[in-house]
C-alpha cells in the first residue's frame, strides 16, 4: 500500500462537523472514488448472482446442457470478479480509514503545537487525548463506510430494476419496502447522537481525572488523599458506565432493526413470489432467484443501517475535533523584522542588554514569571526587541530566537539523546558539554545505556532535581539568541547550585541570558541584577553592591539571614 498523504496545511471550514467530514473526503477524493468503484463492483456482482443461478436452474429444468454449462461459467466468472473486487475494496477501505484518521491526528497535532500554552488553558488533557484514542477511529470509520454504503445503494437499485423487469408487483414491493425500513430507523439516530456526545464528554473528563491522579500520585500518598481521589474516580467512572449503557440501549435496538426489518422484507417477498410460482405466473428458477434476492438484500440493508450509526459517531467525533481547530492562539505574530538588541519590558522597567547574564530577583515568584512570559511573548505586553515591538514579529521567529525555560517543561518518551538534542544537530561533545554545565553528567553516566537510554513518560525515573538539570541541559543545547531561565536551580542542592551558577556564566558568555531567581549563589555570578517589587524595578546593579545599598533586595535574597 502506498504511503499516506501529508495533511493539507490549511485548516478546514470550521462551520460544522459535517463540513469537516466533507473536507476530509475531498482531501482523499481520488482513493475514495477508487474504493467506491470497487465497492460498487463488489455489490453489483453479488446482485447479479441470483439471476445467473435462476437461469442455471431453468437450464436444469429444461435439460439444456449447453445453457447449464454457460450459466455455470457465468457464475464462476462472477465469483472470481467478486473475490478480486472484495480484496481491492477492503484494501481501499483500510487506506481511506487510515488516511482520514491520521490526517485528523496531523491536524490536531499541528494545531496543538500552534496553540502552545493556550491549549491547556482552554481544554483539558483528557479531552485532547480522547481525540487520538477514539475520535480518529470514528472519523476513519465514517470514510470507510462511504464505500460500502454507496455500493449498497447501487446494489439495491440494481435488484429493484431486475425484480421490476421480471415481476412488477415484486419490484414495487422492494422499491417501497427498502425506503420504509430506512425511515423506520430514523427516529433512533437523534437520541443516539445526543447520548454519544454526552458519553464522549464524560469520557474526556474521566481521562483528565486519571491523568491528574497518575501525575500527582506521590503527593496523594504523602498527604493521604488516595482514598478521596479513588472515590471520585469511581463515581465518575460509574457515570461514564451509565452513559455507555444508555448508548448501548439504542445501539442494541438499531442492531436488532438490522435483522428484523430485512427479515420482514424477505418473508413478504418470498411469500408473494411463492404464491406467483404456485399460480404459474413465474417459473421455479425465478422463484429461487427472488428468494436469493430477498436474502441478498439483508447485506445492503444492514450496511445502510451501519452507515447511519457510523456517520452519527463520526459527526460527534468531528465536532470534538472542530472544537480544537477553532481555538485561536492567545498570542499572534506579525510580519515585522528585528535585528535583535536590547529586550525591554516597559510594564516592569526590566531591560535585558545583549551579551550579558542578567538576573531578575523578586520576593514574589509570580512577578518574575509574569515578566518572563511577557519577554518571551507568552503574555501580552509592549515589549521591544531592539528597534521593533516584539508583537510585530512572526511568532515562529520569536520562539526560535527567545527561549523561555521554566520548571513546567517536561521530558517525553524516547531516547535521552533525542530529548536533550531536540534538533538532532549536536555532536556528542556538545551534548556532554551542556550536561557538564548543568551538572548532569552523573545522571547520564549512571544509566546503563547512557545517552541512548529510554526515557519513560514525563521522565518519572528521575528525581525532581535530576529532571531540572536535564531540562537545563536541553535549554543550553538549543542555544537561542536570548535564553530566559525561570528558577533553574530551585530543586538542586547548594553544592550543585554553586557549580551550575559558575559554569552557566562561562557557557553563556557573550550571549544574552536572563535568569529569574533569588538564589545568592546564582546572583553572585551574574553581570547585572534587577530587583523587582510589586511588578516594578526598584533597584539594579551588581549583586554585591545591591546587598549593601538596597535593604529590600538584601532581605529578598538572604531571607532575613545575616
Amino acid at each position: 500500500m502506498r504511503s499516506l498523504p501529508e495533511a493539507d496545511p490549511g485548516l478546514p471550514d470550521l462551520r460544522g462537523p459535517l463540513r469537516f467530514l466533507w473536507w476530509n473526503a475531498r482531501r482523499q477524493g481520488g482513493p475514495l472514488l477508487v474504493g467506491i468503484g470497487y465497492a460498487v463492483l463488489w455489490w453489483l456482482v453479488q446482485a447479479l448472482m441470483p439471476a445467473a443461478l435462476g437461469q442455471g436452474i431453468e437450464a436444469v429444468t429444461a435439460k439444456d446442457t449447453g445453457a447449464l454449462l454457460l450459466w455455470s461459467a457465468v457464475l464462476l466468472g462472477l465469483g472470481l470478479v467478486q473475490a478480486l473486487a472484495g480484496i481491492m475494496r477492503h484494501r481501499m477501505a483500510v487506506y481511506n480509514w487510515l488516511a482520514a484518521a491520521y490526517r485528523t491526528v496531523q491536524l490536531t497535532t499541528r494545531q496543538s503545537a500552534r496553540l502552545g500554552a493556550t491549549l491547556p488553558k482552554r481544554l483539558s488533557t483528557g479531552e485532547v487525548v480522547s481525540v487520538g484514542n477514539s475520535d480518529i477511529a470514528h472519523i476513519g470509520s465514517s470514510m470507510d463506510i462511504l464505500l460500502r454504503a454507496t455500493g449498497a445503494v447501487v446494489a439495491i437499485v440494481t435488484v429493484t430494476v431486475i425484480l421490476i423487469s421480471t415481476s412488477l408487483p415484486l419490484g414495487l414491493l422492494v422499491l417501497f419496502g427498502v425506503p420504509l425500513m430506512a425511515v423506520a430507523v430514523g427516529p433512533l439516530l437523534r437520541p443516539l447522537h445526543r447520548r454519544q456526545r454526552h458519553q464522549r464528554e464524560l469520557t474526556g473528563e474521566l481521562s483528565t481525572r486519571a491523568a491528574d491522579i497518575v501525575a500527582g500520585l506521590r503527593v496523594l500518598r504523602g498527604i493521604g488523599g488516595e482514598q478521596v481521589f479513588s472515590e471520585r474516580y469511581r463515581d465518575e467512572s460509574q457515570r461514564v458506565r451509565h452513559a455507555g449503557v444508555r448508548v448501548a440501549t439504542i445501539e442494541s435496538v438499531l442492531e436488532g432493526a438490522q435483522i428484523v426489518l430485512p427479515g420482514l422484507l424477505i418473508a413478504v417477498v418470498t411469500g408473494v413470489g411463492a404464491s406467483f410460482a404456485v399460480a404459474g405466473q413465474i417459473p421455479t428458477g425465478q422463484l429461487v432467484a427472488f428468494y436469493l434476492y430477498a436474502v441478498f438484500l439483508i447485506g445492503p440493508m444492514r450496511t445502510l443501517t451501519e452507515a447511519a450509526d457510523k456517520l452519527t459517531k463520526g459527526h460527534v467525533a468531528a465536532g470534538r475535533v472542530i472544537r480544537i481547530l477553532s481555538i485561536d492562539p492567545e498570542m499572534a505574530g506579525g510580519s515585522g523584522q528585528s535585528k535583535g538588541g536590547v529586550l525591554r519590558d516597559p510594564a516592569s522597567g526590566v531591560t535585558v542588554r545583549p551579551g550579558t547574564l542578567t538576573a531578575v530577583a523578586s520576593g514574589v515568584p509570580d512577578e518574575a514569571i509574569a515578566i518572563a512570559d511577557r519577554l518571551g511573548r507568552y503574555a501580552d505586553g509592549d515589549v521591544t526587541f531592539g528597534d521593533a515591538e516584539l508583537s510585530t514579529l512572526p511568532l515562529a521567529e520569536v520562539r526560535s530566537r527567545i527561549l523561555v525555560a521554566d520548571n513546567g517543561a517536561r521530558l517525553f518518551n524516547g531516547r535521552l539523546r533525542d530529548e536533550l538534542d531536540i534538533r538532532g544537530e549536536a555532536t556528542d561533545d556538545e551534548i556532554w558539554q551542556a550536561l557538564d554545565t548543568a551538572c548532569a553528567t552523573d545522571i547520564v553516566e549512571a544509566l546503563p545505556d547512557g545517552l541512548d537510554a529510554e526515557v519513560s513518560e514525563a521522565g518519572r525515573e528521575f528525581s525532581g532535581g535530576q529532571q531540572q538539570r536535564l531540562r537545563l541541559a536541553r535549554a543550553l543545547l538549543a542555544d537561542p539568541e536570548v535564553l530566559i531561565l525561570v528558577e533553574p536551580t530551585s530543586a538542586v542542592d547548594a553544592h550543585s547550585e554553586a557549580r551550575i551558577a559558575e559554569r552557566l556564566a562561562k557557557a553563556r558568555a557573550g550571549r544574552t541570558t536572563l535568569v529569574c531567581t533569588t538564589s545568592p549563589l546564582v546572583l553572585d555570578h551574574t553581570d547585572h541584577v534587577i530587583h523587582v517589587h510589586d511588578g516594578r524595578v526598584r533597584a539594579e546593579g551588581p549583586h554585591r553592591r545591591l546587598l549593601d545599598s538596597s535593604p529590600d533586595y538584601a532581605a529578598t535574597v538572604t531571607r532575613g539571614e545575616d
